[in-house]
């Protein structure tokens, strides 16, 4: 990542500056310790499973200790846990410590002159070198991979890895052994990442700084070129993936993964001589991602846990600190002024230290302890190559402010510590939640409503996160809200009051924050009556103060449990009136009341907690009325204990709001909110011109198929032949373009294909498939369970996915179907996730034939097929091969779309085709 000259120019800045002294000195610290028990790098390729990392007894993560890979502690009930998966999760983080440890060392080498740390630093790039072809390239999770089980974390190591081969060829202290171990790696490697291209992704940054730091090693321009300025490499990752508000499309969360990719590909850049920073447009995009998570940050210097982010995570965090100062650094060097930049970092060393916790792109911490206060001496040797020699803070400090930000659609209000967001804009791509217009609200230390984020991706939970009910936010019809955006209309911040009013479809919800209460006012306005539920999770013990009853109440959701609906007392009247109570971090009890007032049902029951909280209850306003309105006043309890808003009224568009100093009258409008407190009006508009999202004239969409299915007289056997099925135009998947690969591109039809007979009869579907294969791999219904994820394990075996869509009113359905064993001729049938399928209407059966396997199914709907119908309908076969965990391809009737990962048991309903129903 740098010259020689330019180390020349480091060691002379860092015996200039203390706290890089201080900081080579601690990596010099960290490159002992290493020297003393040396490590070689694991036998295994990564696993991902659901049981792999944790506990078998509590299911906590496990903590990661480089020198203990079969035993592996629980933090929480000090057991320890072995075996393979465990063992194999280890692994993963092993291989990309080992990476870290071969730069650190480097950066010990070639900066103090430590030419035993450097000799270990080439021994580790040899000793990878001579393995790597040995790992094996299948069973991935989501690309090509040989180490791990995904391109990114690939990329991830390779980085690391290339920086320290580059930091020794640079200083002349790379051996021609290990060069060529090198070469192998960087090779092999440049073929793994570059045939996986991910488009606009968070993972495609780190792909995408790999190939860059490829081609620095090996001199190619064109692949540097392809990496840097080419479609889905780092300029277009800088000024599409990251909006203009500067936050990266799909959160917080992966704002922060995909900035150290983006800054470690642009470090691998300038090697290239592309300097980004140099580029006014360049540079100030690179300004706003740097400053964008000091505008929606929690009051605890926290990010807020929107879309599939980890849940209170600190950003003080060293991985984090890191990336504003090498941030600063690059910036100051291109002459832009990073005082306030300087001042959030100062901030962030100002506050209590987190405990590091452990991401793939930095386990620099993995078994040290957190210090008391974080320094500039606690980074990574990335920083010891780039980071300023001082800080230079501004003056006045870092100071949050309330703030839009426009592209993501969060809208930020703060008075004092509290905080109120407003969660709008578009959803955030596959990372995205179904939580429009969700309330998050932190005051006076406590996380009153959070955003819960998500845990695990292979645990059962995923989903639950994953669903409106997890949220602070409306849904309609008892389901979560479809896939599309919300807008913010309005946001006006004043000295003591501001407001923000957000759209989700037919709801609005508008939020008025002042120094004493926040209103919070949820309007529907469809054209009919229907389902209006707002939940609220509260944090704390909650207690309804308001006199009543609780009563069993029907929810049936997954994952919640003992629900029960409150009857007030029949001399209860006003608002329904909540309290919580919890500690703030300084140990300190604070409280919220929450004042409900409509005439809403309001449920409680039981559901998961933010991760790694234990279940608790959860509260539920549902109300079925046309013009539904919910109006909730909610009041941070002051340090006393004394409650300011003694009661509140609605009244039409009045709201009032009773508090020990007098009256608060609120008038509700659209383009005017006014309040009158104390003698003094306040009015609040602040709304904002949309405008239309753009479209593009011409879209790539694929033309679905069509085909036509002939009517049978009679019902065909269904037992596994083609009897009763008409043969003259059979539907073929034999094309590349039908195939989905996982590792290993299409064989020909010769080693896979299918061959499909439809027909229909009353209200019966049929479906005749003949598969070549050359071994037909089957699941047996006893088979232990895979644990590798949240997909039904059937998909890892051979068989059918099939997808119907109706033509009356566009119903869904969708069912995975398999032989269910080597001697059994009946098949198993799953409803896939999110369609209207049942079980209970398929039936089928199978056998095997030369060269592959049939089977016939039937599909019975609710209302009777009718001559001329065009049903949707779409047929993926899988395939596994032996000796495989994972499936290895699949073929699909409409196209293949490319590639295998992440698509479960679904299929995107657009991309059907089409039957057409004859006559008999």
């Amino acid at each position: 990542m740098v010259t020689a000259d330019e180390l020349d120019a480091r060691r002379r800045r860092i015996a200039e500056s203390v706290d890089l002294q201080r900081l080579l000195a601690h990596l010099g610290r960290r490159t002992d310790a290493f020297l003393a028990r040396p490590l070689a790098p694991p036998v295994v390729k990564a696993l991902l499973s659901v049981d792999g990392g944790v506990c078998p007894h509590d299911g906590t993560a496990l903590l990661f200790d480089p020198y203990s890979p079969d035993r592996h502690r629980c933090p929480a009930c000090g057991r320890d846990a072995t075996g393979d998966r465990a063992h194999r999760h280890w692994a993963t983080s092993q291989h990309l410590w080992l990476a870290e440890r071969a730069a650190e060392l480097a950066t010990v080498g070639v900066l103090a002159g430590r030419t035993d740390a450097a000799r270990a630093a080439a021994a580790l790039l040899r000793e990878y070198g001579e393995r790597y072809l040995d790992y094996p390239n299948e069973d991935n999770v989501l690309g090509p991979a040989r180490l791990f089980f995904s391109t990114y974390l690939e990329s991830v190591w390779l980085t690391s890895y290339l920086a320290a081969a580059s930091l020794l060829r640079e200083a002349d202290l790379l051996d021609r052994a290990a060069a060529d171990a090198v070469g192998v790696v960087a090779d092999a490697a440049a073929t793994l990442i570059g045939e996986y291209h991910e488009g606009f992704s968070n993972r495609q940054t780190w792909n995408a700084a790999a190939l860059t730091a490829i081609a620095v090693w090996f001199e190619d321009e064109g692949l540097a070129h392809t990496a840097i300025n080419g479609a889905g490499g780092l300029v277009s990752h800088l000024m599409e993936g990251f909006g203009e508000d500067g936050m990266w499309y799909e959160g917080e969360n992966y704002h922060l993964f995909a900035l150290r990719g983006l800054l470690i590909g642009l470090g691998w850049a300038r090697a290239a001589d592309v300097d980004a920073a140099a580029d006014p447009i360049l540079q100030a995009r690179l300004r706003l991602a740097l400053l964008a998570p000091t505008r929606s940050v929690l009051p605890d210097l926290t990010f807020p846990a929107r879309k599939d982010s980890r849940f209170g995570v600190s950003l003080a965090q060293p991985m984090y600190l890191e990336l504003w100062e090498i941030g600063a650094a690059r910036l100051a060097a291109a002459g832009d002024a990073v005082d306030d930049v300087d001042a959030w970092l100062a901030a962030l060393y100002a506050s209590a230290a987190p405990v590091a916790q452990p991401f793939h792109s930095y386990l620099h911490e993995a078994g040290e302890a957190a210090p008391a206060r974080r320094s500039r001496a606690d980074l990574s040797w990335w920083s010891a190559l780039e980071m300023a020699p001082a800080l230079h803070p501004s003056p006045d400090g870092w100071r949050p402010t309330s703030v839009l930000l426009g592209a993501q659609g969060l809208a930020v209000v703060r008075s004092g510590d509290r905080y109120a967001s407003l969660e709008c804009g578009p959803g955030g791509g596959g990372h995205g939640h179904p939580d429009r217009l969700h309330l998050t609200v932190h005051a006076d230390g406590v996380h009153w409503l959070p955003d819960p984020g998500t845990g695990s991706y292979v645990a059962p939970d995923l989903f639950w996160y994953r669903s409106t009910l997890a949220h602070n936010a409306p849904r309609l019809g008892g389901v979560s809200q479809p896939t599309t955006d919300a807008i913010c209309e309005a946001i006006d911040v004043g000295e003591r009051w501001s407001r923000v009013r957000g759209r989700f479809g037919p709801l609005r919800r508008t939020l008025v924050l002042g120094p004493d209460y926040l209103v919070d006012l949820l309007d529907d306005a469809p054209p009919e009556a229907r389902l209006l539920e707002l939940p609220w999770h509260l944090a704390g013990a909650v207690e309804v103060q308001t006199p009543g009853r609780w009563e069993p109440a029907p929810l049936d959701e997954p994952f919640v449990t003992g629900a029960e609906r409150f009857v007030p007392a029949a001399a209860a009247s006003g608002a329904i009136v909540l309290h919580a109570s919890a500690p703030n971090a300084a140990g300190e009890m604070r409280a919220l009341r929450l004042h409900l007032l409509s005439a809403a049902e309001l449920v409680r029951a039981t559901g998961p907690g933010v991760p790694g909280a234990p279940a608790g209850p959860f509260y539920l306003q549902r109300l079925r009325e046309r013009g539904a309105r919910l109006v909730a006043v909610l009041e941070p309890v002051a340090t006393d204990g004394a409650a300011r808003v003694e009661s509140v009224a609605l009244a039409g568009d009045a709201l009032e709001v009773h508090t020990a100093s007098g009256i608060d009258r609120h008038l509700i409008g659209d383009e005017l909110w006014s309040i009158d407190a104390g003698g003094t009006r306040i009015e609040l508009r602040g709304t904002l011109r949309q405008t239309a999202a753009f479209e593009p004239i011409f879209r790539d969409r694929p033309v679905p198929p069509a085909a036509d299915t002939p009517w049978l007289p009679e019902a065909p056997p269904l037992d596994g032949s083609l009897d009763g099925f008409v043969l003259d135009a059979p539907l073929l998947l034999e094309l590349e373009d039908q195939y989905r690969r996982s590792e290993e591109p299409y064989a020909g039809p010769d080693q896979f294909s299918a061959q499909v007979h439809t027909g229909w009869h009353g209200s019966t579907f049929y479906i005749a498939v003949e598969v070549v294969t050359a071994a037909v791999v089957v699941r047996a219904a006893a088979a232990p369970p895979l644990r590798l994820d949240n997909e039904p394990d059937d998909i890892h075996a051979d068989g059918l996915q099939l997808y119907l869509r109706t033509p009356d009113d566009d119903t869904v359905y969708g069912w995975l179907v398999v032989p269910s064993g080597l001697d059994d001729a009946t098949v198993r049938v799953h409803p896939v996730s999110d369609t209207a399928a049942d079980a209970a209407i398929v039936t089928g059966r199978w056998r095997r034939i030369e060269g592959g396997y049939a089977m016939t199914v039937g599909i019975t709907l609710p209302e009777p097929l009718q001559p001329d119908d065009a049903l949707g309908f779409d047929l993926i076969v899988n395939q596994t091969r032996p000796g495989r965990q994972r499936r290895a391809g699949q073929l699909v009737w409409s196209g293949g779309g490319g590639w295998i990962w992440l698509r479960g048991d679904r299929q995107d309903p657009t991309r059907f085709g089409v039957l057409r129903l004859s006559a008999g």
